[in-house]
């Protein structure tokens, strides 16, 4: 396995069978077989996957190593954007045919096959995509000892291949979850100070210990672990920018955002 084992240190690998979990979006939206036919699928799409909220959830399981995703990007400019803020490598496929699927899968199963063979330091992979195609590379994760995360939407997901993961979550909760919570903040937080919800430094400390207590499966987190969480989902934070000393003195000019007190071995954390 290599010298680090160490499942703190180990990293994630992301891939994504974009036009997979796009298409099921858009037949969510405007309904089923929609997507498929040619006058919609070979057109500019209209951008509808939050990246931002997949890789976030990436993060929590640790430093990303590889985040690549596959498809046939002339039709996907508008996600330009939000796929270079997240630094996702785009891998361009051509569909060999007007009607031929692009092969994605085979491409991504195939090159997740290489890399864990090649990099001990992967300790978790995540696959976006709702295909039963990737069942094979599934088996290949699990006897390579790696954890595999699957992603997909509810409606056109396999349900062998989500069974065949280690865990799987829905996209479609997985956003769901981000977009309650905004909805709620203004109800919820009335009396909170107005200025907080524009606080980026309270923002990115509730990201972070949200998807450590979602990822852990417990309401309290170590202390030790927000800060490098902090740092993963947003590499440029500085606590200094934001007035604080450090992150200790972030945290007790926060207190209306999270709780903390002394755990068995280290503070721990939960969101108020």
């Amino acid at each position: 396995m290599g010298p680090n084992n160490n499942e703190e240190n180990r990293s994630v690998a992301l891939y994504w069978d974009f036009e997979n979990l796009h298409a099921g979006l858009a037949e969510a939206k405007y309904g089923e077989g929609i997507y498929s036919k040619p006058d919609n699928r070979f057109k500019a799409q209209e951008p509808l996957i939050d990246i931002q909220a997949v890789v976030e959830l990436g993060s929590s399981f640790g430093p990303i190593a590889i985040n690549r995703a596959y498809c046939n990007w002339q039709w996907y400019g508008r996600y330009r954007d939000a796929l270079l803020q997240s630094a996702i490598e785009l891998i361009q496929l051509f569909p060999p045919g007007s009607s031929a699927k692009n092969g994605a899968d085979i491409k991504l199963c195939l090159d997740a096959a290489e890399d864990i063979s090649r990099f001990s330091h992967i300790g978790t992979v995540i696959i976006i995509g709702g295909d039963s195609d990737f069942m094979p590379i599934a088996q290949k994760i699990k006897a390579a000892g790696r954890t595999l995360i699957g992603i997909g939407t509810r409606k056109n997901t396999n349900r062998h291949w989500a069974k065949s993961c280690h865990e799987f979550r829905y996209y479609d909760t997985l956003v769901e979850g981000l977009t309650t919570e905004e909805a709620q903040k203004p109800n919820d937080e009335k009396g909170a100070a107005p200025a907080l919800h524009a606080n980026p430094a309270a923002d990115i400390l509730k990201r972070a210990v949200r998807l450590l207590a979602e990822t852990k499966g417990e309401v309290w987190v170590n202390k030790a672990s927000v800060w490098p969480m902090i740092k993963r989902l947003d590499p440029t934070f500085d606590s200094k920018e934001h007035g604080y000393a450090n992150f200790a003195d972030m945290l007790k000019a926060l207190d209306t955002v999270v709780e903390v007190k002394k755990g068995e071995s280290d503070h721990i954390i939960k969101l108020r």
